[in-house]
């Protein structure tokens, strides 16, 4: 297969309605009016030379390669710059216009290194092809004169080069960083011959404001901005499409090979989640695939604190359904359980919570997702019918005002982030709620209109006041609320919402935002045409996040603004497939298609697939099933593709808890924190080793399709297949296209969805079924899913878990752009020039108040655990709050953590957890355990805990 090439068409594509016939060359052509002549041109299969156009940018017009003649107009137009007209006639190859093209190549060649038989670029180079396409024989000018071929290259970058000897300034890097990216971080520096490509104020590109999302160097021509594995190794020779497996935006990416060695993931134009358009993880962030970590030999051991044994996958699986044999003889069936990925595709997460019913022949099954966006889903299940966002990325070009609660979008979901500054350049309003400063509060031409700087954990004081405004000032939308939504519940609703204690005086110091304000941000919601609220784990890992949620979408009800694009409620989803493993019946109480375990008709839907009884009762979620590991009841669990010794609150509760278990089975790349208490190891597969498919934050279901053989010889789904087989199962798959058709048969939302179909449509978003046979991008149109929209009362209470004197500080957590979750993926990249160490953002009043200087190691301790890292003076946090991401192991943020959450899913309040701060020379006392477990079941040497802490970086 040779490598995909998407057809550029110049400039972008015009979306007017009205339709322009002319002719070009002697064909007819009929496009949308306002398409560019270039554009036109292409649409018949005839290339107008260029250079500075690109039709993911706006036309520019700085090469004059693309000039044309034009019957009846004088001279020669630039074809990107000149749209069409009715009855035009365009003529692109004439004598004059080859004399003209030729002439301006001359000037480009000139002050060019001709070294294209060593160049990276060969064979893959626009200068290199307009040359031969201008016929192009000789340059008179020479290199005797001024030329900038002695620039110097511009390595800092960890993964690509600059090289402005080869730099034509066509401008394309700098437009894309700032139309495509939205960073203007690059510029062209000086004037005529002295203009050269800068970033920043000509700084290294490392140092710049760059954000290595790829963009510029996806525009370039030639190359001077080059992958470094492409110069290292050459140009690719083939490609496969498939989707990144990075957070829950779901970028498409044509991953190029030579051979079996990808050299590059470059962004798929026809993505439609990307467009196109990548971040600097799934951009280049791909190197973990093939580090030396990696395990690729199954392993057991009898015990934790015995060495690991690699074995062949036979005796591993063996060993493993052995175990769990005998375990649940002994203990009964409810002893053993699994947890499923929101990293592996929806065919594994379905295979994995089959396992449990139909072998395990229990309902303990949970996920990853439950610890983020659980809330999510009862919540807009409750309000609407459906555990799911309303709208697809693309309604965000019509929003009017973007309502952003709890979520970073630059940080976590950039490519989408991009999308939405884009939106908010061209006008629209921008309310932040957040109580750290995001950078999209300020960022290059965005300037958000109101920062609702609230104080952790009152997001549900906050939303019930913005609701209390807009009711008590007469800006709902009652004719909407009249229609579509549930009488009685709006009127019970509208009473609690319109009492005192709800209004933004009543809230002010509760929130720690002044009433104005509140009313303000209100007001501007309310009175936009569109308003779309969009919100991430700063809303849902609350001990209220389902009523956060029940509230916002009693907001978007309440206001009309739902059914339409430019609208909505839309979760921004943390991990690639997080969606899609709520989606495939991940939790204890939920099939498939988040129907209740107990309903016999749904139940008989997959005994009757399935052949056999199942459970009506719920299992337990992760917390139960370590409560009762502890307890002696619970001895068995299998984990895919999961660090829960990491990722889940209260790690020391953990950890107690896999101790005490007697069969702990990891299915990873790594070995990673919680296969420190496992007895058997089996390597996973990455998304580049696997076929399958991903399910976004939009409802969009992307392939993913194997570019290369897992180093382990199997991919996840083969090894659940194995240990349901060694258990004695008789399910059996030859490829996961199987497994997504039983899963069409079994679940309705899926009901239409085939390879075949996404193949044929590059994606669908689900519901996808006779109704709507592809696909379905905003949902609730004319109706909701549960016929009528159904306000919930959302009373504000506060936490239990608060400041005091012993703990007067706040601590929230998040992310950071460089780095990924729990870092397993992006700790084994370049990506740590960025970002090597979680460190604490305090405001420096508090420092000073505790002594502390800005770098200094201090200790964080909550009433159940301490920590230790360095502090980082910072304003983004106000006085009383401190921050901290939660990306490296050796910091063990959740080590602090407590174990309160929320009340209806157990969705952990990762974002409140009281804290006091001091300095600190030594490690915590968990530090130093978590070191002495990880050398043992590592087999690393001993050394000082601190020492290790800092090795580690």
């Amino acid at each position: 297969m040779a490598v995909v090439q998407e057809t550029d068409y110049g400039t972008p594509a015009s979306t007017d309605s009205r339709t322009v016939t002319l002719e070009v060359d002697g064909h007819t052509v009929t496009v949308p009016a306002g398409t560019s002549v270039m554009r036109a041109a292409m649409t018949a299969d005839i290339a107008i030379p260029r250079l500075c156009a690109t039709d993911s940018l706006e036309a520019f017009g700085s090469c004059r390669l693309c000039t044309v003649e034009i019957e009846g107009r004088k001279g020669y137009p630039a074809s990107c710059h000149t749209n069409v007209e009715p009855g035009m006639v365009v003529r692109t190859q004439t004598p004059a216009l080859e004399k003209l093209r030729r002439g301006v190549m001359e000037l480009y060649i000139s002050d060019h290194p001709l070294d294209c038989l060593t160049c990276s670029a060969n064979g893959n180079c626009e200068l290199q092809d307009m040359a031969g396409a201008v016929g192009l024989r000789e340059v008179r000018y020479g290199y005797e004169g001024a030329n900038h071929l002695d620039a110097p290259v511009d390595d800092s970058n960890p993964y690509f080069s600059f090289d402005p000897s080869k730099c034509i300034v066509c401008s394309r890097c700098v437009r894309a960083c700032e139309e495509v990216q939205g960073t203007f971080a690059l510029t062209v520096h000086g004037r005529g011959f002295e203009s050269v490509i800068s970033a920043g104020q000509q700084d290294p590109f490392l140092d710049s404001e760059c954000v290595s999302c790829g963009a510029c160097v996806q525009a370039c021509p030639t190359a001077t901005l080059q992958e470094k594995t492409v110069i290292e190794h050459g140009q690719p020779e083939r490609s496969v499409i498939t989707t990144c497996g990075y957070c829950g935006v779901g970028c498409s990416f044509k991953a190029e090979l030579r051979g079996d060695q990808v050299i590059r993931m470059v962004p798929y134009k026809d993505g439609q989640a990307n467009h196109g358009h990548s971040c600097v993880k799934g951009r280049f962030a791909w190197g973990y695939a093939t580090h030396p970590d990696r395990i690729t030999t199954p392993m057991i051991r009898e015990r934790i604190t015995d060495a690991w044994r690699e074995v062949s996958w036979e005796e591993a699986i063996g060993f493993a359904a052995e175990r769990i044999r005998t375990i649940q003889a002994e203990y009964g069936r409810g002893a053993a359980g699994a947890i499923t990925s929101s990293r592996c595709t929806n065919e594994e997460t379905y295979l994995v919570q089959k396992l449990a019913r139909a072998v395990f022949a229990t309902n303990n099954v949970d996920t990853c997702a439950r610890v983020c966006h659980s809330p999510t889903g009862y919540g807009l299940k409750t309000a609407f019918g459906t555990s799911a966002g309303t709208q697809d990325f693309d309604s965000v070009e019509d929003a009017d005002v973007i309502l952003v609660i709890g979520a970073n979008p630059t940080d976590a979901h950039p490519v989408f982030a991009s999308q939405m500054k884009r939106r908010l350049r061209e006008g629209a309003g921008l309310i932040v709620v957040d109580p750290r400063r995001i950078d999209l509060v300020r960022t290059p031409h965005v300037e958000a209109d109101y920062h609702l700087q609230l104080r952790p954990g009152t997001n549900v004081a906050l939303v019930n006041a913005l609701a209390h405004v807009i009711v008590t000032e007469g800006l709902a939308d009652e004719a909407f609320v009249a229609e579509r939504c549930e009488a009685e519940a709006y009127a019970d609703w509208r009473e609690f919402i319109a009492r005192p204690e709800n209004a933004p005086e009543a809230v002010a110091d509760v929130t720690g935002v002044p009433a104005e304000t509140l009313r303000g941000a209100a007001r501007l919601y309310a009175r936009a045409d569109n308003a779309a609220i969009y919100y991430g784990l700063g809303v849902t890992e609350h001990s209220q996040g389902s009523t956060m949620v029940m509230g916002m979408a009693n907001l978007a009800m309440l206001t009309g603004n739902l059914g339409r694009r430019g609208v909505g409620v839309n979760p921004l989803r943390g991990q690639n497939n997080v969606q899609g493993s709520c989606d495939m019946g991940s939790f204890p109480h939920e099939f498939p298609g988040y129907r209740h375990v107990a309903n016999d008709e749904v139940r008989g839907i997959f005994e009757r697939e399935w052949g056999l009884d199942l459970d009506s009762e719920p299992g337990l979620r992760i917390p139960n099933m370590i409560d009762a590991a502890i307890d002696g009841s619970f001895k068995a669990i299998y984990i895919q593709g999961e660090d829960i010794l990491q990722s889940d609150p209260n790690i020391q509760h953990i950890a107690a808890g896999l101790e005490a278990m007697e069969c702990v089975i990891v299915q990873d790349l790594f070995l990673n924190e919680t296969a420190s208490y496992a007895h058997v190891f089996l390597p996973g597969s990455t998304f580049l080793e696997k076929d399958g498919t991903f399910t976004n934050a939009e409802r969009r279901i992307n392939r993913v399709r194997r570019a290369v053989a897992p180093p382990g010889g199997k991919a996840d789904w083969e090894i659940t297949l194995a240990l349901a087989r060694a258990l004695g199962s008789q399910m059996d798959y030859s490829h996961p296209g199987e497994i997504m058709d039983e899963i069409a048969r079994t679940t309705p939302t899926f009901a239409g969805v085939t390879y075949d179909k996404l193949d044929r449509l590059g994606s669908i978003q689900w519901p996808c079924n006779e109704t709507y046979p592809e696909g379905t991008p905003t949902m609730h149109v004319d109706t909701f899913v549960r016929g009528r929209g159904q306000f919930m009362l959302t009373p504000y209470i506060p936490t239990e878990e608060r400041s005091n004197r012993k703990f007067p500080l706040l601590l929230t957590t998040g992310r950071i752009l460089s780095q990924y979750n729990v870092g397993a993926q992006t700790r084994r990249t370049a990506n740590r020039v960025w970002h090597d160490e979680d460190r604490l953002e305090i405001h420096p009043h508090d420092a000073e108040q505790r002594g502390i200087g800005d770098g200094e190691r201090v200790a964080v301790r909550s009433r159940i655990g301490e920590t230790t890292l360095r502090a980082q003076f910072s304003d983004r946090v106000p006085p009383g709050v401190v921050y901290t991401t939660f990306h490296f192991p050796e910091t063990a943020a959740n080590v602090v953590t407590t174990e309160q959450s929320d009340w209806a899913t157990n969705c952990p309040e990762y974002k409140v957890t009281a804290v006091e701060v001091a300095l600190s020379d030594t490690a915590s006392q968990f530090q130093a355990r978590y070191r002495e477990q990880r050398e043992r079941t590592l087999g690393l040497p001993a050394q000082p805990v601190e020492a290790a802490v800092e090795a580690d970086r």
